[in-house]
């Protein structure tokens, strides 16, 4: 076409024909634009659909990140619960000494409250690389964006709620450090399954004099209050944020 036009507009120069010459030459132009426009369509079009299947892979990554760890999160609340549940009954026995428990009923209560750590451990791998290679800004929705860098920030706050609350569990545990009382008595009565094995003490060591410690019921007592803490202030709005998290991915796969 543009050897067309051109064939024409060198006839009419060599007839002196300037208007029209300029006409075409106009032609010409306006000719390569469009192609040029068009080369520019097709490829912006190209690019965009890669994005989008690129941002697909990472919204269906991310999916998978988050519904594991609110699995995570939902396991870690009931432990925590467990465990402060378990302190507050304790702290019932140390307000009424008329009402002690027996050896086995203290010991089972002192392992189930106490044997386990909270930590929340999220599956974050993918969202650390797409943060760190600057690929989060291949997600088009703004709110999530946002949403996953408040995310990171989160969970620094709750790392350090969880480490004010392994502090508190290890005061408790701390008491278990003298010649005053036993774990061997708790681990006697209160292992389960029995996989820890060790000789019987012929002269086992009770722990229930605990119950009238004035230090023993302090600790406990923060224990408890940090715990619940963890859970209302934080874990529960925590779960919170992963499902608003899970519904802006899921709106953006069905898109």
């Amino acid at each position: 076409m543009i050897k067309f036009f051109r064939k024409i507009r060198q006839k009419l120069l060599t007839e002196n024909k300037l208007g029209q010459y300029f006409v075409y030459a106009l032609g010409e132009i306006v000719l390569v634009v469009i192609g040029i426009l068009i080369a520019l369509a097709i490829n912006n079009s190209q690019q965009n659909k890669t994005l989008e299947k690129k941002e697909q892979i990472y919204l269906k990554g991310l999916k998978n990140e988050f519904e594991i760890s609110k699995l995570k999160l939902a396991k870690l609340i009931e432990v925590n619960k467990q465990n402060y549940l378990g302190a507050k009954q304790i702290l019932e026995y140390t307000a009424n000494h008329d009402r002690l428990p027996t050896e086995e009923l203290f010991s089972n209560l002192l392992f189930e409250s106490f044997s386990y750590d909270i930590a929340f451990n999220p599956n974050n791998s993918l969202l650390t690389e797409m943060i760190n290679s600057g690929s989060l800004k291949d997600l088009s929705n703004t709110e999530l964006r946002i949403q996953l860098t408040n995310w990171v920030s989160t969970l620094d706050d709750i790392s350090r709620q969880e480490e004010d609350l392994d502090n508190q569990r290890e005061k408790v545990l701390d008491m278990f450090r003298s010649d005053e009382n036993s774990l061997r008595t708790v681990f006697e009565y209160a292992n389960p399954d029995r996989q820890i094995s060790f000789p019987k003490r012929e002269d086992p060591i009770s722990n229930l004099k605990l119950l009238r410690s004035v230090a023993f019921e302090n600790n406990i007592f923060m224990f408890y209050l940090t715990s619940y803490s963890t859970e209302t202030a934080h874990y529960n709005p925590l779960m919170d944020n992963l499902n608003a998290i899970l519904e802006l991915i899921e709106m953006e796969i069905k898109k």
